[in-house]
């Protein structure tokens, strides 16, 4: 998830000016607090990847012991989503209310852009029924939160990022069954109502506890806080490791038709995302929001919802196992890019 399911520890809700104060919160203000801000953002941008390809070696070397683990996805998953939820106050939820055409549109954009990115790349490649699956479901999947943490190194609308993160979130339970059985149900059968209850389980509500936890618990949260995105960090790799196990054997022989469509579908996303943004004459650093919140994916509930619903193709997990550590490789490259380009307007 790779932080695509990764809770961020510090990240900016002004970033036209370059501050960065933390979201919900004033946030620091002096140079040496903003450092120490920028500092931390970009190590996690860094080693979380890596932490993310140690799991996947793990689960290709360990696959006979590991792959055993496999019913123990979705609780992965759950603990990730729990960690999002905590990072959720009360004012990333009134910014909605704010600019609500613009989180609609990241959002519309999110749900069409990338499944039918999704479906195409699964076409144009002539892909195998479970890997078409997996790079759909890829696609249908909500936004991840690596979104969040990218968007602030690249100075762009933090806010606007874990707005629609936060929506295309909770959307996630009805539109990712609903679009999954659209675009895959020619390749196999898919239960758009069970794959919509274990959506519930494994995002929606851990996501609620995470939220409640934050508001009972607020003072014991602020000083877990450092600790929180490794702690997500490692659930990850877990779930990366676990994906990867069951799908071992397949790896060598589909491991590089995979990486060619999540690479295509990965900076699909990112093009277009950020081409509707400025059609529609959205500032810079919206724009940078909305590229990253299209093309970048939680890719580790496509990987649960691959492994939980089509347990006998355990290559469908495999394009979520891949998408995990390469958007965070293409996120941070691209935000690099973005950040020594000022923003003018």
């Amino acid at each position: 998830m790779t932080m695509e399911e990764n809770t961020v520890e510090d990240k900016s809700t002004e970033t036209r000016t370059g501050t960065a104060p933390e979201i919900g919160q004033s946030g620091p203000t002096d140079p040496a607090a903003l450092r120490r801000t920028e500092r931390n953002a970009r190590i996690a941008v860094t080693i979380f990847p890596l932490l993310v390809i140690a799991g996947g070696v793990i689960g290709f070397i360990g696959a006979d012991s590991v792959s055993t683990l496999a019913p123990t996805i979705p609780w992965g998953l759950g603990v990730i989503m729990f960690f999002m939820g905590v990072t959720l106050t009360l004012p990333d939820f009134t910014r909605i209310a704010k600019r609500p055409w613009i989180v609609a549109l990241g959002t519309g954009s999110q749900f069409i852009i990338m499944p039918l990115a999704g479906w195409a790349i699964a076409q144009v490649l002539g892909l195998p029924p479970a890997l078409a699956i997996g790079v759909i479901l890829v696609g249908c999947a909500p936004g991840g939160t690596a979104s969040n943490v990218v968007t602030y190194l690249a100075k762009g609308d933090v806010a606007l990022s874990v707005s629609i993160t936060t929506v295309s979130t909770l959307l996630a339970p009805l539109l990712t069954p609903v679009l999954t059985l659209w675009l895959a149900g020619s390749y196999m059968d898919v239960s758009a109502s069970a794959m919509m209850v274990s959506i519930v389980q494994t995002v929606l509500v851990p996501v609620i506890a995470g939220v409640l936890v934050r508001a009972l618990f607020s003072r014991l949260i602020d000083l877990l806080g450092p600790v929180l995105p490794w702690l997500s960090t490692i659930a990850i790799a877990y779930v990366v490791a676990v994906v990867v196990a069951g799908s071992a054997g397949s790896l060598l022989s589909a491991g590089a038709l995979v990486l060619v469509a999540v690479v295509l579908h990965n900076g699909v996303g990112l093009a277009l995302g950020y081409l509707v943004a400025r059609a529609v004459g959205l500032d810079t650093a919206a724009r940078r929001a909305l590229s990253f919140e299209v093309g970048l994916q939680n890719s580790g509930l496509a990987s649960s919802l691959a492994a939980t619903h089509f347990p006998t193709e355990p290559t469908a997990a495999l394009p979520g196992a891949v998408f995990s550590v390469w958007h965070n490789v293409s996120g941070a490259i691209l935000a690099a890019l973005f950040a020594r380009r000022p923003i003018e307007d």
